[in-house]
């Protein structure tokens, strides 16, 4: 339980992020999809929400603590 309680306290921004873009996708599918059925991405409510998650934690994780890139001399 400690460590579930550590890695959400060190990656909280990255899940937020993640439950952001879940939610953003599934409403995008919702209020705007796709009205043919053949959009590979929002198509389906399942593919949207995965989708806005992967985009939603990436997008925030930039935004994590510590993310710097090391000067190679």
């Amino acid at each position: 339980m400690k460590m579930i309680k550590e890695f959400i306290k060190k990656n909280w921004l990255t899940l937020a992020g993640i439950l952001i873009g879940a939610i953003g996708g599934y409403l995008y599918w919702r209020y705007v999809g796709c009205t043919t059925g053949t959009c590979p991405i929002t198509s389906s409510p399942v593919n949207s929400s995965l989708w806005g998650a992967v985009m939603g934690g990436l997008l925030l994780n930039l935004f994590k603590p510590g993310n710097t890139a090391k000067k190679v001399d």
